[in-house]
């Protein structure tokens, strides 16, 4: 699978032009120059999935950040297809010159390895991880019909029910909701029906009109129904509190204290691209995403910053290996 590439990458693009990476990013000075003169080679970040999402947002943030400290030139590319796989392999293949890097998510990163029966990257080996950049908490909603306003009182519920005479909904297989569900699952001892939607849209529409009376997905969209009265949340999967909904309650604090879900973005760059172009490109976009300018686009947008240098990343990917690698085969969730 996609480990991370980072912004490391794009400042070793803008020393991909003539000279060696040590060099440049020795006299930055320099680097910027043959910059400005036309002598380095356009960066593209490469976005696996369609433009105007959260990914999409993030790439162009990078890309502004490491350009600024660079005077690079960037090119935003997105191509989606098949959970991200179609552009973490672009990136897989590319030359290891800096030039070419990936807006990844944890599917790239961890879960499509366990999900999907062939892989044409290598998650651990295709990428050399470069900085760690925001997240998104999920959220366990259910129609105002549903007989449980806390997350005890679901449980018990669905317990009482019996193993699958309970449905849940989420927008597709191996999406962060469904796999966050299923932790949840496994973890509170019930077993749910999953009801699988081509769409976001498709799926909150059903639920909103109590179709399905429950679903687990990416908080950013609800908040307008929880507001509203639509939908009424029971939990949020990040173990503290989301700044955006700081009354409700996290699973954690609900009985599941290790109870630790998210979808995550990373940069990432193909594997033996040289330690001091990503070096140099994390420390950039990590010093850019923890700025204020910055933080107020993340969250304006329903993520979080979290800002971590190539090393930051590749422990993350490590515990959230463990993490997804036993939930997917405990959940026996059928391959794609």
């Amino acid at each position: 699978m996609t480990r991370n590439i980072h912004r490391r990458t794009a400042l070793a693009l803008g020393l991909a032009a003539g000279a060696l990476a040590a060099p440049m990013l020795a006299l930055p000075g320099k680097a910027q120059s043959q910059y400005r003169n036309g002598n380095g080679r356009t960066v593209r970040m490469v976005v696996p999935f369609a433009a105007g999402g959260i990914a999409d947002l993030l790439a162009r943030l990078v890309a502004q950040i490491v350009a600024d400290a660079t005077a690079a030139s960037f090119v935003v590319e997105n191509r989606p297809g098949a959970g991200g796989n179609v552009g973490a392999e672009i990136v897989a293949r590319a030359p290891p010159d800096g030039t070419t890097l990936l807006l990844g998510t944890l599917g790239t990163a961890v879960t499509n390895q366990y999900l999907y029966k062939e892989l044409p990257y290598d998650c651990e080996e295709s990428f050399a991880p470069v900085a760690l950049l925001g997240e998104v908490t999920n959220v366990v909603a259910v129609h105002p019909s549903f007989p449980a306003a806390t997350l005890g009182a679901f449980v018990d519920y669905c317990r009482l029910q019996g193993p699958d005479n309970v449905t849940y909904s989420s927008p597709g297989v191996g999406s962060s909701g469904h796999l966050s569900m299923e932790f949840l699952q496994l973890v509170a001892g019930i077993k749910l029906a999953h009801v699988v939607y081509r769409s976001r849209s498709a799926m909150m529409k059903a639920l909103v009109a109590g179709q399905v009376p429950i679903a687990m997905d990416n908080l950013p969209p609800y908040l307008r129904h929880f507001r509203s009265g639509a939908l009424r949340p029971l939990a949020v999967s990040s173990p503290q509190r989301w700044f955006a909904a700081p009354d409700l309650p996290t699973v954690a604090e609900q009985g599941y204290p290790e109870f630790d879900t998210a979808l995550w973005w990373y940069v990432a760059a193909p594997a033996g691209t040289r330690p001091e172009i990503v070096n140099g490109v994390s420390g950039e976009i990590v010093k850019g995403v923890a700025s204020p300018p910055a933080v107020a686009r993340i969250r304006a947008a329903g993520a979080a910053e979290r800002p971590g240098s190539a090393d930051d990343l590749a422990r993350h990917m490590a515990a959230e290996n463990r993490k997804w690698k036993y939930v997917i085969g405990a959940a026996n969730i059928g391959r794609l």
